[in-house]
């Protein structure tokens, strides 16, 4: 177990509590974890001041969507490496396992809008491949994706008291992220796949948000799982991540019950066979006992000179349970979600 701390929004002076300070380095004040999104999370130096923020090209801004529904699978994807812009918008039809997979890369980080705070603007692609809208509305989140074979219109819903996993996780005062992890998000609208229109319900479709904003080393690995679903009368999230943590003193594992965020303050232990992704996925640690069984693999690689990147991401069913912070354990049995291994030269 680590030591972590819960932040406020708000500095003691009413200020809204910065990522960055004056000159783009990471604030130590902003080291830890806190329920709703930060509400001041630039990146740049402010103006007049001269910036100590390290070198060009490890800024790192994106928004990742993942969408799971009884038929369907969809991902969508904005984002912006400095010296490249890679967009994307995937979707899986569950019966068939036919993967429809489009994606841009554009040098220069060019046709982008990411905002610096979530929630404080919109974000957007457009390339000759694809348009990608994502909008915040008094409904939730608007999803909007358009390419030559799929049309998405989706609002991610956020019930009240609904909260979030928002991490700060320091390497060093020039190499920080800030992770904004938001699951079990009831998902509603429609999707169309090669002209044929399928209507989604909130009631057994789900959505997750991973936000992030920072800046990298070169070089990193990372495990990502998600799950959502109803269990036992209880909407249940689960959150849970590795190895890009290790030795920071952050980690961005959580439990979400009825919207009540539950931080899991540990490294867990991941057990899977990366030549063999299609077994059984195994996260673990005090307050975890989690398995996928993956129905999907999806297999990703990108090698763009400067960008490399291979991922290995499981689609499938959670089962075992987690302890929320009275010591009640949850179980986490027919969360729908993935588990992933990615690594990024970027």
């Amino acid at each position: 177990m680590t030591t972590e701390r819960e932040l406020e929004l708000e500095t003691p002076d009413g200020e809204w509590l910065a990522l960055t300070l004056p000159d783009g380095r990471l604030n130590p004040e902003a080291v830890g974890w806190c329920r709703q999104p930060l509400r001041d999370t630039r990146l740049d130096p402010r103006p007049g001041v001269r910036s100590k923020a390290g070198r060009w090209g490890r800024t790192k801004r994106w928004e990742y969507w993942g969408v799971i529904t009884p038929d369907h699978v969809v991902t969508i994807t904005v984002s912006s490496l400095e010296y490249a812009a890679v967009h994307q918008v995937w979707v899986l039809d569950r019966r068939t396992g036919a993967e429809i997979d489009q994606p841009a890369l554009v040098p220069l980080a060019g046709a982008v809008e990411l905002p610096a705070t979530l929630g404080e603007g919109s974000a957007h692609a457009r390339t000759r491949q694809l348009d990608i809208a994502i909008d915040e509305t008094p409904a939730g989140t608007r999803l909007r994706a358009r390419t030559e074979r799929v049309q998405v219109d989706l609002v991610a819903q956020r019930p009240d008291g609904h909260e979030c996993l928002a991490v700060v996780v320091p390497w060093s005062p020039t190499r920080f992220q800030y992770t904004v992890k938001d699951v079990a998000r009831p998902v509603r609208g429609r999707l169309s796949v090669d002209g044929r229109t399928h209507d989604v319900s909130a009631l057994d479709s789900w959505a997750v948000l991973d936000h992030g904003r920072g800046r990298w080393p070169y070089r990193i690995t990372w495990n990502w799982g998600a799950g959502s679903g109803r269990v036992d009368g209880e909407v249940v999230g689960l959150q849970v991540g590795g190895r890009w943590t290790v030795g920071t003193g952050s980690t961005e594992n959580a439990l979400l019950v009825d919207g009540r965020l539950h931080k899991i303050s540990e490294e867990l232990a991941w057990q899977y066979d990366i030549d063999h992704p299609r077994g059984l996925w195994r996260v673990s640690g005090e307050r975890v006992q989690a398995t996928l069984r993956p129905w999907h693999v999806r297999t990703a690689r990108t090698n763009a000179v400067l960008v490399a990147s291979q991922t290995v991401q499981a689609f499938g069913d959670w089962a075992g349970w987690a302890l929320d912070d009275t010591g009640r354990r949850v179980r986490l049995d027919g969360l729908v979600g993935w588990a992933e291994e990615a690594r990024q030269r970027w």
